[in-house]
């Protein structure tokens, strides 16, 4: 039986809950685009998570369930990701045949980020060990209460079909599909507050 109330994942559980991000992103075909050497996607997740969403732990928008087997990472409206460290992790463990593709891939993936108030969801994941539970809808409806409770929208970027619908079920829509060069397909979706009933 799993734990299905949803807590904060404090600083010093930051290792934990990105270690849960780096098991139910093993397979995701951007990660693994970034980084197709095993090796090196372990070596490096840890560091690029830190520096997109490492702040939701100080900010206390590091949400997880089940003993830390779902985790999602939100940043509220004005906390950025740390550019200049991802930009240093992307140059240092990236083939660098890649960077073009994936300079332009940011660029546009920046251009579909939405400049109005928001949060942005940019990593959540389940230990696959438990995945087919409904945890990461649990954490998702969370979250989602809250953007309806302060009337703010909320962003992220699906990178596969299945993610994408599951998205859609939740009242996220598509704005725009990204793919550049020989980068996989991503699909940036945006959810408007729903308002009480």
């Amino acid at each position: 039986m799993t734990d299905q109330s949803v807590g904060i994942a404090a600083p010093g559980d930051k290792d934990k809950a990105i270690a849960t991000l780096e098991l139910a992103f093993a397979a995701d075909p951007v990660m693994r685009w970034f980084w197709p050497d095993p090796a090196v996607y372990r070596a490096t997740f840890s560091r690029f998570v830190g520096a997109i969403a490492g702040e939701a732990f100080e900010h206390r928008t590091a949400l997880w369930l089940d003993d830390g087997h779902a985790v999602a990472l939100w940043l509220p409206p004005g906390l950025v990701a740390d550019d200049d460290a991802l930009l240093q992790i992307m140059l240092e463990s990236v083939d660098p045949d890649l960077l073009t593709d994936l300079s332009a891939f940011a660029d546009i993936i920046h251009e579909h980020h939405p400049v109005v108030d928001h949060w942005y969801l940019p990593f959540t994941g389940v230990d696959p060990f438990v995945q087919g539970k409904g945890l990461g809808s649990t954490l998702l409806q969370h979250a989602l209460a809250t953007c309806d409770l302060h009337e703010l929208a909320a962003y992220l970027e699906a990178s596969t079909v299945r993610s994408r619908l599951l998205y859609e079920r939740f009242g996220f829509r598509e704005i725009g599909a990204i793919q550049v060069g020989t980068s996989p397909r991503v699909w940036a979706m945006m959810r408007d507050p729903i308002p009480p009933r």
